[in-house]
């Protein structure tokens, strides 16, 4: 809890109570959750986080920072949760799993400060890295482990009161958090355009049909009423804990987002992809200082790499290839060993197998022509064998220079070294 709160740059209180949240439902056998009120954990945070719009197809449109007010971090048990899924007679009854009940959890509540869905879509991504980066929960939300709830409320250009909030809940993913912003916004939208009142409720997401439902009217604060836990002493942290922790702390990923640009000149979309994952990132380092080559490295990190990853549904500690395999085939490729194409195809066969770079390229007879004369050889024959296209090159068609190419990599087999093979080109035509 500490790590997360220092991470969101949460102040962490010298004393914290705890106090019985009172309410009745089948989520809380017993009646009552034990949580914090008025003197929590932590407060008083400031985070700038980057974010975009999207288009259409959810592709960012301009990044930006902004800042978010958090409110406090407080510290509670969980609840049980109610489940219908796959279990008989659901139209009747509801369900009750506690196995999560009484778990210790931290609550994080920022500011109404978000204005647009994708603005909160941004904003927990960023403190699910921030909560994996620095260990305090590995922030699986399929597992539960992190877990989300939004407030909706609309209100007139110029307007200072805030309307009557609609609290979401049943948000299985970001993706989904994102479009329930985006449907109940829609949906206040057009209620008071028609003169309704949007009333104060918990409404759940229905991914199957893409809407809000209502779930129950929500409470107020006084409708809970809070109390001193009876049963447990103040929390007191001391200022020399604090500061142990912040000793402790690893790099986070906006410091490293900015580290990436600066040492290793990589645009801003890069390094964000890079450090979108704690592995991801680590294995784009090693790679890099291994290689000797970061632009390259992180080309093969987003590109091939990620690729089997998604495809395969492992995660990059999982990959057979390591960052060592990776750095290898980058220097081959610069050093003109072999050829990109043949350097994806080992990636590939590593991948799936597991197999060491030498016993792959020995397999394949792997060998990049980069001996000039050799190639020489190869550009002439090429040349007397297609007269006609010379001529019509030389006669301006510059298109047809992507023939020759073609035509000297078959004669090849492949193996001719693309460069080489440009410049040689170049020459005798």
């Amino acid at each position: 809890g500490a790590r997360a709160a220092l991470a969101l740059g949460l102040e962490i209180q010298e004393t914290s109570i705890f106090a019985r949240k009172n309410y009745f439902y089948p989520d809380l056998p017993k009646g009552y959750q034990i949580s914090q009120y008025d003197r929590p954990f932590s407060a008083n945070g400031m985070l700038t986080i980057m974010t975009a719009e999207r288009d259409d197809h959810g592709h960012a449109k301009e990044w930006g920072p902004m800042t978010i007010r958090l409110e406090r971090m407080h510290l509670e048990e969980d609840a049980g949760k109610n489940v219908h899924d796959g279990l008989p007679d659901t139209d009747r009854y509801s369900y009750g799993d506690l196995n999560r009940a009484g778990t210790p959890l931290g609550e994080i509540v920022t500011a109404p400060d978000f204005k647009t869905s994708w603005q909160a879509y941004d904003y927990v991504n960023h403190v699910r890295r921030v909560l994996q980066w620095t260990g305090a929960s590995d922030a699986d939300m399929e597992k539960g482990n992190l877990r989300c709830e939004a407030n909706v409320s609309v209100r007139r250009v110029g307007e200072e009161e805030f309307r009557n909030k609609v609290e979401l809940k049943n948000l299985n993913s970001v993706r989904f958090m994102q479009k329930a912003i985006e449907f109940e916004i829609e949906r206040q939208v057009k209620a008071h355009e028609a003169g309704e009142t949007v009333a104060q409720e918990t409404r759940l997401w229905d991914e199957q049909k893409n809407e809000t439902r209502v779930m129950r009217s929500k409470e107020d604060a006084h409708d809970y009423r809070y109390f001193p836990e009876p049963d447990l002493q103040p929390l007191k942290v001391s200022a020399e804990f604090i500061e142990g922790v912040k000793r402790s702390m690893p790099e986070l990923p906006d410091a490293m987002r900015e580290r990436f640009t600066e040492t290793y000149g990589l645009g801003f979309l890069e390094a964000s992809q890079l450090v979108s994952e704690k592995s991801i990132a680590e294995y784009f380092e090693t790679t890099a200082r291994l290689s000797l080559d970061p632009k390259t490295s992180a080309n093969w990190v987003l590109g091939e790499f990620t690729r089997e990853l998604n495809s395969s549904g492992k995660t990059a500690a999982e990959s057979l290839v390591s960052a060592e395999d990776l750095a290898e085939l980058i220097k081959r490729v610069a050093d003109g060993a072999i050829n990109n194409n043949q350097a994806k195809e080992i990636f590939a066969e590593i991948f799936a197998t597991g197999r060491s770079v030498d016993e792959i390229v020995e397999e394949k007879g792997f060998v990049q022509i980069s001996d000039r004369g050799e190639i020489e050889a190869i550009v002439e024959g090429v040349i007397a064998a297609n007269a006609q296209q010379v001529d019509a090159y030389r006669g301006g068609n510059e298109k047809l220079f992507g023939f020759f190419v073609g035509q000297v990599m078959k004669a090849s087999q492949g193996k001719a070294n693309p460069k080489v093979v440009n410049e040689v080109l170049k020459e005798k035509l």
